[in-house]
């Protein structure tokens, strides 16, 4: 070989080397300002104001959505656009001091005009706002003294209100682009909307108007659409994604907790998982068979069959983590007999057959089969329905079921229990008797109408509670930031970072 291709050979090879070398820390820069994050359930649309799916929360709530409070990963409240808030002493009128110089991604100013806007839309006749019964109707008034000053008052006191207000369903929209909110949503947060490719993923990117932008370490975030256990697995040990916050495998922990290139954190949840029983339906609107299905139930087996240990039991549609928590399981044991013996009282022929319709987690599908199990121990035969997240919001959701099993994560949701419209179709008078007196209730007598309520919703047994999951979050090691525990369902992405 000549001197001269030698030469040019070297001189290519450090040319090759050089650009590695240039190109490897611009990937690696790259790789350090963006985030690949697998989700469970794909969301119906992006408007948490008019669909109730905990899916939309997940993706945009406090990174393009935002509300006037702030709920933290400990459960606290804090200010978000607005700076403060006072309540007047009978808890019946607010007043919110608003934070200056934010914009919508559209270019509307956020003042008092946008929260009455917003809040008289959730309010509105029509309005599909999950809250709408709870928060929107219990407003009176919505003043708007100044542009930066908001007073609400309320028909009745409500101490959760600043918590009310920091959840999904009460994020401000900008009145030029709330029409389109469901699939190009713009708001005051740290991103903004890029990309849904529908069956995949959502794409967000920085967005540089954003009021706080030098804080936000990340340039760019993709939520992936990851429902089956074992592909979220695989994903991450492929490195196609970067961590699952809410992470079903569960029979997988071991494996993550082992591996030297994941960090493991298992934290708290504000989750009710339940089987649902349609209390409008034949035979389930006898108090009887309710409290036989209650009694069919073995939610120790259920949590360690399915959830590999990782859940309490409950007895009610509370939380272990709500304030005022009442330990409702000893109502109803494990007791197979028993739940004959009512079923025979109440005049209900076996086999009674009926229908399992469930949605697309693992602890509805896995658990369904552990759940049909029990029930034919007693003579209920479920066939069971496996259906998609978009029908079950448009069948059992609406009220078109037998059973049905499903984790209700919003917190202190019991007042959809006051709703007979609700889909489980619950109506009592002494219950909502209960939730009207908690609502007027002094801050001192609160905590004991809570114990009342979940002890009246046990009593008439209107779904079998099972389970409040814990919450396992798995991610390569380096990504710090990620909500170890969920008091509500939501991603703080701005305060996700690479180390």
């Amino acid at each position: 070989m000549s001197l001269s291709i030698v030469r040019r050979s070297l001189l290519a090879l450090a040319a090759v080397a050089a650009l590695a070398a240039a190109v490897a820390p611009a990937h690696a820069q790259a790789r350090k300002e963006s985030v690949v994050l697998g989700m469970v359930l794909e969301p119906p649309g992006l408007d948490p104001t008019m669909a109730p799916a905990a899916a939309i929360g997940e993706i945009v709530h406090y990174n393009i959505l935002e509300g006037l409070t702030k709920i933290n990963v400990d459960g606290s409240v804090t200010p978000l656009l607005a700076t403060e808030w006072s309540s007047d002493p009978d808890g019946k009128l607010y007043t919110f001091k608003l934070r200056k110089g934010v914009t919508f991604q559209d270019g509307t100013p956020f003042d008092s005009a946008t929260v009455k806007w917003t809040f008289e839309r959730a309010k509105a006749e029509g309005s599909t706002n999950k809250a709408k019964k709870a928060v929107f109707d219990n407003l009176s008034s919505i003043a708007t003294p100044d542009a930066h000053t908001v007073i609400l008052t309320l028909n009745n006191p409500d101490a959760t209100l600043p918590f009310r207000l920091g959840e999904n369903t009460a994020v401000i929209l900008s009145p030029k682009s709330a029409a389109s909110t469901a699939t190009q949503p713009v708001g005051t947060g740290p991103f903004k909307f890029e990309t849904w490719q529908k069956g995949s993923s959502v794409t967000l990117a920085k967005w540089d108007g954003y009021r706080d932008a030098a804080k936000v370490p990340l340039k760019r975030v993709s939520f992936r659409f990851i429902n089956d256990p074992a592909a979220q697995v695989a994903a991450l040990l492929a490195g196609d994604i970067d961590g699952v916050p809410r992470f079903a495998a569960f029979q997988n922990l071991k494996q993550f907790q082992a591996d030297k290139r994941f960090t493991v954190e298992i934290g708290s949840t504000a989750g009710k998982g339940q089987l649902t029983i349609n209390n409008k339906k034949k035979p389930f609107d006898d108090v009887r068979v309710r409290r036989a299905i209650m009694h069919a139930i073995d939610r120790q087996a259920f949590i360690d069959g399915v959830l590999e240990g990782l859940a309490k039991p409950i007895g009610s549609h509370a939380a272990p983590t709500d304030a005022g928590y009442v330990d409702l399981t000893g109502v109803y044991p494990y007791n197979p007999e028993k739940a004959k013996a009512l079923l025979k009282e109440a005049g209900v022929a076996t086999p009674l057959n009926v229908t399992l319709t469930l949605p697309p987690p693992q602890y509805a599908r896995k658990g369904g089969e552990v759940v049909a199990a029990m029930l034919a121990k007693v003579g209920i035969v479920a066939k069971i329905e496996n259906v998609e997240w978009a029908q079950w919001l448009s069948g059992p959701f609406k009220g078109n079921f037998d059973l049905t099993i499903i984790n209700h994560v919003e917190p202190l949701d019991y007042m959809q229990y006051a709703n007979p419209a609700y889909y489980w179709g619950y109506d009592s008078k002494a219950f909502n008797a209960l939730a009207k007196q908690r609502a007027e209730a002094p801050k001192a007598q609160q905590t004991k109408l809570y114990g009342d309520i979940q002890r009246q919703l046990t009593t008439d047994a209107v779904n079998a509670w099972i389970f409040n999951p814990s919450q396992v979050a798995v991610a390569k090691k380096g990504l710090k930031g990620l909500w170890a525990s969920s008091p509500i369902f939501a991603n703080d992405m701005a305060a996700v970072r690479w180390e």
